[in-house]
């Protein structure tokens, strides 16, 4: 009986010290000013052809290309543009084919880093998926440097697009 009783014992302590270092609450990842700024900013980025209300516009995050440049992260991106089956759409070396071309340097929603992060990071209507779940922030980073480094061509087919529906006299 008395072994018994002395597991028992053993066995509250054991449990008692393992519940008291078990912490279950979230915890924060960060602290301090940087924090706090991250936290009341939306993580969206602010395109410059909004019509602001009363010429106000709202707070936007900032989104900085961690890769800029970077010829390993090109290479990165270039492979993992084609794992992806982005060439599928997009065309060999973005050049274009059922979506846009990608290395002409026209964008329908911008084409600064912080826009084509967006763009893949969260999708766009009418066809583009959104990978920012599938791949996450650094590789839609990879891509958007790969997407940099493509040499643009010497002409582009048309000006825009949306001229060519009106009619000329």
């Amino acid at each position: 009986m008395k072994i018994h009783s002395r597991s028992a014992v053993l066995l509250s302590i054991l449990a008692a010290v393992t519940t008291a270092s078990c912490d279950l609450s979230p915890k924060a990842t960060s602290t301090g000013p940087a924090a706090a700024q991250s936290a009341a900013t939306p993580p969206a980025v602010r395109y410059e052809d909004h019509i602001w209300a009363n010429e106000a516009a709202p707070p936007a995050g900032e989104l900085v290309n961690p890769n800029a440049a970077d010829r390993h992260s090109a290479a990165a991106g270039e492979t993992l543009f084609t794992s992806m089956n982005c060439d599928g759409c997009h065309g060999s070396a973005g050049s274009g084919w059922v979506g846009p071309n990608l290395a002409d340097g026209r964008w329908r929603y911008g084409g600064r880093d912080a826009e084509v992060f967006s763009s893949i990071f969260y999708g766009r209507p009418k066809g583009m998926p959104a990978y920012g779940g599938l791949i996450g922030s650094k590789g839609v980073w990879l891509l958007v440097t790969y997407l940099n480094s493509l040499p643009r061509p010497e002409a582009v087919p048309t000006e825009s697009w949306s001229r060519s529906a009106a009619p000329s006299r």
